[in-house]
């Protein structure tokens, strides 16, 4: 319907351009008036161009155009499809830019707790070290002590047998000597 339709209006237009054309394009040795006979078979002419056209290429042209229109229909459709898609991942985009400052204070105080965390257990663990270098220091300190202590004590028992041997053996005359040998000898038998 609409191609008839379509058909009409523009057959209608080209009749009337083509009188407009004729009536304004006259030569000074013509005759006034028009060929209706000329004029017809050329209307004739073209509505039997214009049928023929139709119903040989009418509907492989409608079928054409029509599925062109469904094509088209169907691209602005997945255009519409796409845009929204678009405006969503713009909006998730643009909600990500303002969550990011939020983010980004999050990940910070994050990152704080986290260093205060390990800076206690650095400063914990330093104090246990020391401690522990403390206790071992004193223990060695003491161990050094002792040992100086028992030194001494063994460097004073020697000058002191050394002392005693030699009052001993200053005082101590042969009989006294041969008498303390004998006495020792007896206990030492008699045990």
């Amino acid at each position: 319907m609409k191609v008839a339709r379509h058909t009409v209006l523009t057959l209608i237009g080209v009749l009337a351009f083509t009188a407009l054309a004729y009536a304004s394009g006259g030569e000074g040795g013509e005759a006034e008036g028009l060929p209706w006979a000329n004029f017809g078979f050329r209307i004739l002419n073209f509505v039997i161009f214009i049928f023929l056209l139709y119903k040989l290429a009418g509907p492989k042209a409608a079928a054409f155009f029509g599925g062109r229109r469904n094509q088209i229909k169907k691209d602005l459709e997945d255009l519409e499809i796409r845009k929204a898609e678009a405006d969503k991942r713009l909006k998730d985009v643009e909600n990500g830019i303002r969550n990011l400052e939020q983010e980004k204070a999050a990940i910070l105080a994050e990152a704080k707790t986290q260093g205060e965390a390990i800076k206690d257990a650095i400063i914990e663990k330093a104090g246990k070290d020391a401690a522990a270098m403390r206790a071992q220091a004193v223990a060695s300190a003491e161990n050094e002590a002792r040992a100086a202590f028992d030194r001494v004590r063994g460097e004073i028992a020697d000058q002191v047998i050394e002392q005693a041997t030699k009052v001993v053996r200053e005082k101590l005359t042969a009989q006294d000597h041969e008498r303390l040998v004998d006495e020792y000898l007896t206990k030492v038998v008699l045990n």
